[in-house]
């Protein structure tokens, strides 16, 4: 706790030193623009699905899994229709080939937003209307098409008395920045200035966020062996691995912050200080070909379930840690039509049937993506920690401290690879799971800490596993035969590493009580 508490100090005077650096007017300016609603994590929805659920079993299921925001990539009129009188808010869209029509007809735009919004509010929550998909980088020729469309329907929103309650904003690409780190160096393409120039300008008059679609995946992919894997993926990190902004000192612990920090300074030398920043997409693909070897099942959960208790734990950015921007995921269902590379086509949180392709671990935060159906946490040895320490902890816990430590003796499943911080990991989670997750469970004098990952490799299970919690129920502590012929008897095994554990365990106890 003193460590955390000296980078707490260490962070609050950084950021006093560099105050002259920042931008003064922005955070109460953006504030002031999304103090209306909580930070939140939507989910966006493809339909280049093969199995897609039709419309009412795919409301029932956002239902289910607690999903509050979700954005579509066009009006599809079953989806917005089965969405009414749920609460949900959606995000509609006019796809990129609808451009044209829209921006050179205010009738056109204004039918638009008929059929489209004003037909579904306000039973159906519409929140937004997404202009085209990344317009400015992967159709240029269109951008001059991109503002007469919004202002045209932002027009047919005002006629409609919509426009304080449904904004208007198009997505871009990471693409539109250049420079990006240090975030406090970054500016936007000069070449896309005019338009995003006219962009800011009206999404601050119309107090509309600034829709940019960040991933931290390609980021990485992109600079192997300069940006870290565990950054990509907000994993803990050392002092040495933070990325450090020269100008402002600023710390970044994870990509994604120093993404939206490079929109901010971004629009700052545009002298825009009051658009909030909104991350329409980012995710994490759980598939890829040769080429792309991080394409892992693991790494997106990784980066889904961090990304997740991110943003619900309000944690800001380095510039702003008063405001957390709003996130969507990319996105709910892989797209299974989708062209190559094989990544393209897997990005969701599930498969198109609603079966989940991989857990995540959302631990916090409620039943939202309740696919994480244990909502569990595990207790593992902390990095670092000397073996001298891991062993006296690792000796209490599976002593007086009544740990299932049987499955870590000679031969059994969770016996190899034989290091003091593999024993030490799986006897802290039997003592944790045994004390029910109770708070200070997890700690062993700071030798251990509390993961939302499970730490289960191949056929060693830990005991806080979904896979096994009904079991470990059961044996936990228990001396009694399994009763089969043959059975070997289940929980404490006494063979003579235990009972060295417990004897030290003992001698020890005086001291090592200390630590819960």
């Amino acid at each position: 706790m003193e460590n955390h508490n000296t980078l707490a100090h260490l962070f609050l005077l950084l950021l006093s030193l560099t105050a002259h650096l920042l931008p003064k007017s922005a955070s109460a300016e953006v504030i002031k623009a999304q103090q209306d609603r909580e930070p939140f994590v939507g989910v966006n929805i493809g339909t280049d699905v093969s199995n897609l659920l039709p419309a009412v079993d795919l409301v029932a299921f956002l239902q289910l899994q607690k999903i509050t925001h979700v954005r579509l990539y066009d009006a599809n009129a079953e989806i917005l229709k089965a969405l009414a009188k749920t609460k949900i808010r959606v995000v509609v869209s006019v796809p990129n080939n609808q451009l044209l029509a829209i921006g050179s007809s205010n009738a056109t735009a204004a039918t638009w937003i008929g059929r489209n919004v004003a037909a579904y509010y306000p039973q159906t929550l519409i929140t937004a209307v997404s202009v085209g998909d990344e317009v400015l980088t992967t159709i240029p020729g269109a951008a001059p098409l991109l503002m007469p469309a919004i202002e045209s329907l932002y027009s047919a929103l005002v006629a409609a008395n919509l426009h304080t309650q449904i904004k208007i904003s198009t997505p871009n690409s990471a693409s539109v920045i250049l420079d990006p780190f240090p975030p406090s160096q970054a500016f936007f393409n000069q070449s896309l200035s005019p338009v995003l120039t006219q962009l800011l300008q009206f999404l601050s008059r119309t107090q509309s966020p600034l829709m940019m679609n960040l991933y931290p995946y390609y980021v990485f992919m992109q600079n192997k062996g300069v940006v870290p894997l565990e950054n990509s993926l907000f994993k803990p990190l050392t002092p040495s691995k933070e990325m450090v902004d020269p100008n402002t000192l600023l710390h970044y612990t994870n990509v994604l912050d120093a993404m939206i920090d490079s929109v901010y300074f971004s629009m700052k030398n545009l002298n825009v200080t009051d658009v909030a920043v909104l991350v329409s997409e980012t995710g994490w693909p759980s598939k890829g070909d040769s080429k792309e070897p991080y394409a892992t099942a693991d790494n997106a959960d990784t980066f889904n379930s961090n990304l997740i208790k991110h943003v619900l734990d309000h944690s800001g950015t380095p510039l702003h840690p008063e405001i957390t921007s709003s996130v969507y995921i990319y996105e709910l269902f892989n797209e299974d039509l989708r062209s190559p590379p094989v990544s393209e086509a897997n990005w969701g949180l599930f498969y198109g049937n609603s079966t989940p392709i991989y857990l995540l671990h959302v631990s916090g935060s409620g039943t939202f993506l309740a696919n994480d159906t244990t909502n569990q946490t595990y207790c593992i040895a902390t990095e670092g920690v000397d073996a001298k320490t891991l062993q006296a902890a690792l000796d209490w816990a599976c002593g007086p401290g009544r740990a299932n430590c049987s499955e870590i003796q000679p031969g059994e499943s969770c016996y190899q690879p034989n290091n003091v911080h593999n024993h030490a990991s799986y006897a802290f989670d039997s003592y944790y799971q045994k004390e029910g997750r109770s708070s200070g469970s997890c700690d062993f004098k700071g030798a251990a800490m509390v993961t939302t990952t499970d730490p289960s490799s191949g056929n060693c299970v830990f005991p806080g596993s979904k896979i096994v919690s009904n079991r470990t129920n059961e044996v936990v502590n228990s001396t009694q035969a399994s009763g089969g012929g043959g059975g070997r008897v289940v929980g404490l095994d006494f063979t003579a590493t235990t009972v060295v554990h417990m004897l030290s365990g003992v001698l020890t106890c005086l001291f090592y009580c200390s630590f819960l």
